[in-house]
């Protein structure tokens, strides 16, 4: 018996040396996401990181410039908060905090960036989730027109970022930060 798996053991292990490389496996290829795809506009807006503590709630934005060309940005972006259908709901954005809370750098002047191709621009959006009369409002999509005259398009949700979720409660009030230069990630520029 011990002879017999000895005797097997062999005939597997020498069946393994055939000289011939084992096939390698095709590795395989991440599907296209959001920021593969550049729009029209040459940019690509997505949502970052998004913080919520005591009913104050505050929603990272990042225009990336993908296009070839430098894209100029200055001031604060324009926004339509829209509800699980697309339609707009009636929402106070204001520049800067607008009264909303005290958080440091929100209400710091807009200043003029020119992102070169693959450079970051960044803004926030800030609400409390305050409910008294009424209906409270909950926006589930943002479009954006980067500055006055620019066309508009839809925010996307960032990779890792959830869905989007704007419990504006009822007070209907946004405040919006003015652009400021993000950090680009490594590997990139």
């Amino acid at each position: 018996m011990k002879y017999r798996r000895l005797a097997l053991l062999a005939v597997f292990a020498l069946g393994a040396c055939t000289g011939e490389p084992a096939p390698v496996a095709p590795s395989p290829t991440a599907p296209p996401t959001a920021a593969d795809a550049c729009p029209g506009t040459g940019v690509a807006v997505t949502t970052g990181l998004s913080e919520a503590a005591t009913g104050l709630r505050v929603l990272h934005l990042e225009l990336t410039n993908c296009g070839d060309e430098p894209y100029e940005l200055t001031g604060h972006p324009e926004l339509r908060v829209l509800d699980d259908s697309g339609d707009p709901l009636t929402v106070r954005i204001g520049h800067g905090s607008s009264g909303i809370a005290t958080v440091t750098g929100f209400d710091d002047p807009p200043r003029p960036l020119s992102l070169r191709p693959g450079e970051v621009a960044e803004t926030l959006l800030m609400w409390k989730n305050t409910t008294t009369d009424g209906t409270p409002q909950l926006g589930s999509a943002l479009s954006i027109a980067p500055m006055p005259e620019r066309p508009w398009q839809p925010v996307e949700v960032g990779e890792g970022s959830g869905d989007l979720h704007l419990d504006l409660g009822t007070t209907g009030e946004l405040g919006v930060s003015a652009w400021r230069q993000a950090a680009t990630p490594e590997g990139t520029s």
